[in-house]
C-alpha cells in the first residue's frame, strides 16, 4: 500500500472577512495536486484545535502518514495539530506541487499595495560553519553518476543521505554522466562535522561569486551556512565549473565528509539538489 503523503500550508494571506479580519488560508496538496482541499479561518480563531478538525474533514477517515512543510511559521502549528492525529511532520523545501498551487491561487487574490508572494520567506544572511566543526581542507570533486548509483550507495557509511528521487537514474541521467560535488576532509572531527551536517539537513550547496567568494551551504527550511570563502581565482575558476557541472547534472551534486585523502574511509555523504522554483 503506498504512503500517502501530505503537503500543507497555513498561513495568513491577502482577504479579509467582511468584518475587515484577516484570514489565514489552509492549503493542502497531494505531490501529484490530484487531491487538493482548501479553508479559511479568521486569524483571530487560528489555533490547533480549529486545524485538527480540517484535517480530519479532508482526509474523510483516511489520514495521511506524513505532512511536508516548507515554511517556518507554519511548522509549529501543524506539528501540534499532526500529534494530535499521530501523523508525522516532515519540513522541507521539497514541496513543489504546492508552491505551484500556492502562486497559481495567489493570482486571483485581490490587488494589494505591495506586491502578494506566497512563497516569500524571511532568509537569515548565511552564518559561518562553527569554528569547532571547521574541516582542515576541501575540494572541489566530480564521480560518474554510476558509481554514486552502484558504489557510494552499497559502502558502509556512517551517515548516508541517497533519497531515491534523487538517485541519478530517477533524474534520468546516463550512467557516465558527471555529478559535481564538494569534499571535505574532517580529520579528528569528521564524525562531529558529519553528525551537525545532518543535523540541519543540508539541501544544496552553491558557489556564490563575492568579495571574497563563497561556498554557501543551504539547509533546513531557510537556513545557510558558510562553508569556506576564497579569494584565489583559480578556486573561482573551479566553482564556476562547479555550477556548469550542475546544469549538465538536473542540478545533481554531492557533499562527502572523510577523515582525509586516503579514500579509504567516508564518514558522510548527501546527495543535494536545488529546489524547483514554481
Amino acid at each position: 500500500m503506498n504512503e500517502v503523503i501530505w503537503q500543507i500550508d497555513f498561513y495568513r494571506c491577502p482577504i479579509e472577512d467582511k468584518t475587515g479580519q484577516v484570514l489565514w488560508e489552509l492549503s493542502i496538496c497531494d505531490s501529484t495536486s490530484q487531491f487538493t482541499y482548501e479553508a479559511f479561518c479568521p486569524q483571530s480563531e487560528v489555533n490547533s484545535n480549529w486545524l485538527v478538525s480540517q484535517l480530519q474533514q479532508a482526509a474523510g477517515g483516511n489520514l495521511p502518514s506524513a505532512i511536508q512543510v516548507f515554511r517556518p511559521q507554519s511548522l509549529s502549528l501543524i506539528e501540534l495539530a499532526a500529534k494530535q492525529l499521530g501523523i508525522k511532520v516532515e519540513p522541507t523545501r521539497r514541496t513543489q506541487a504546492l508552491k505551484e498551487w500556492l502562486r497559481s491561487k495567489a493570482q486571483n487574490y485581490p490587488t494589494t499595495k505591495e506586491p502578494y508572494d506566497p512563497l516569500a520567506l524571511d532568509k537569515p544572511p548565511p552564518t559561518p560553519l562553527p569554528e569547532n566543526l571547521w574541516g582542515e581542507e576541501w575540494r572541489l570533486a566530480a564521480l560518474p553518476a554510476s558509481e554514486i548509483q552502484e558504489v557510494i550507495k552499497n559502502r558502509p557509511i556512517p551517515i548516508l543521505e541517497m533519497p531515491e528521487f534523487l538517485l541519478p537514474i530517477n533524474l534520468g541521467l546516463a550512467s557516465t554522466a558527471t555529478v559535481p560535488g564538494v569534499v571535505i576532509y574532517g580529520g579528528r572531527r569528521s564524525m562531529q562535522l558529519a553528525r551537525w551536517l545532518q543535523d540541519v539537513r543540508p539541501v544544496s550547496l552553491n558557489y556564490i561569486a563575492g568579495d571574497p567568494d563563497g561556498l554557501i551551504l543551504e539547509a533546513g527550511l531557510v537556513d545557510r551556512w558558510v562553508v569556506a570563502t576564497f579569494a584565489d581565482k583559480e578556486v573561482a575558476a573551479a566553482a564556476q565549473r562547479y555550477e556548469q557541472r550542475k546544469q549538465s547534472s538536473r542540478g545533481l551534486h554531492f557533499l562527502l565528509v572523510q577523515p582525509d585523502d586516503s579514500g579509504m574511509t567516508h564518514t558522510g555523504f548527501w546527495l543535494l539538489q536545488n529546489p524547483k522554483s514554481p
